[in-house]
């Protein structure tokens, strides 16, 4: 297992993306106080999980993050990946390269990564187990780290120790253990208490039980009793809309036999009116050979009568 590189964005005073290789030998970051050479100490330790302020120099989470400058606006979030060479398969991992990555938002909200996938901080944690690498290991030693471990307490030293032996992994699993029998004796009484609780209650619950049952029961034989007169009313329903349909049926043939004699009577409406048109006009010419007739008669009769006005006058001449 071997650090390649550290890739650093938005973290402290790298508000640019900035990558550290570091080769085979001994790699020294030399600078001027104030320069920003902790701050990649503070990087590898905040991307491998650390999680209190303090210990990154800082009084809040969200100070990683860079605030910017009169001349540059400040980042959104913060993000540091760590990858290492794991062709040794030092960590129990199924690859030859490991990208770790840490990403932190202004809005708290943080994210982290195994070679671009998402994971816990639990994943992470286990990951660098018994390794010294991980927040807590002994293979980062910054100013005053020795003499907080030589005047440190025994106990303190002794994580140390075991981190170093390899047995960490074995203790967190312990502790983890421990915390789950713990849950585990609590959910335990909790049900016992619930037991207890139940058992005063069986009495009256055996009453409620058998008149549940009665309900059920009458629910049932009132289901049943409810299909029946819903298959009822189908029948009922089914023979009632037989003799509508019988009704609609010869209510339509009464229809359409109306519809025909309708037909047919409009048919010798037509006819009449049109005989009417032309009695009509047989009338009117009848009355004007009348009216022809009657003007002749009435000349015949002046005829007459001046000839008989001549005759009797020619009489007695």
């Amino acid at each position: 297992m071997r650090l390649k590189s550290l890739e650093i964005q938005g973290f402290k005073t790298f508000p640019d993306k900035t990558k550290l290789s570091f080769e085979q030998g001994i790699t020294s970051v030399v600078g001027p106080n104030g320069s920003g050479k902790s701050n990649i100490s503070d990087a590898i330790r905040w991307v491998l999980g650390e999680q209190s302020p303090k210990s990154l120099r800082c009084a809040k989470m969200e100070d990683v993050v860079f605030n910017g400058t009169d001349k540059r606006k400040r980042q959104g979030y913060a993000e540091v990946t760590l990858n290492i060479d794991n062709k040794d398969r030092a960590l129990d991992f199924d690859g030859d390269d490991i990208a770790v990555t840490r990403r932190y938002y202004r809005s708290g909200e943080s994210e982290y990564l195994i070679n671009k996938a998402a994971v816990r901080l639990k994943d992470i944690n286990e990951l660098f187990m018994d390794t010294g690498l991980g927040r807590d290991g002994y293979s980062m030693i910054g100013q005053g780290k020795i003499d907080s471990i030589v005047s440190s307490k025994g106990e303190d030293r002794r994580e140390i120790f075991e981190e170093a032996a390899g047995i960490s992994r074995y203790r967190y699993r312990k502790i983890d253990a421990e915390r789950k029998l713990k849950s585990t004796e609590d959910n335990l009484l909790r049900l016992r208490d619930i037991v207890t609780e139940l058992e005063e209650r069986v009495g009256p619950l055996e009453k409620q039980s058998e008149k549940a049952q009665k309900f059920l029961e009458y629910s049932e034989e009132k289901r049943g009793l409810e299909i029946a007169l819903w298959l009822l009313t189908l029948d009922r329903s089914q023979n009632e809309l037989k003799v509508q349909d019988e009704k609609i049926s010869i209510a339509k043939s009464q229809y359409d036999d109306a519809e025909t004699a309708l037909e047919q009577i409009q048919t010798e409406s037509e006819e009449i009116y049109i005989r009417n048109g032309e009695y009509s006009s047989k009338i009117e010419n009848i009355r004007t050979e009348i009216t022809d007739i009657e003007s002749q008669i009435s000349e015949k009769r002046s005829f007459v009568s001046v000839a008989e006005n001549d005759i009797l006058h020619n009489n007695e001449n």
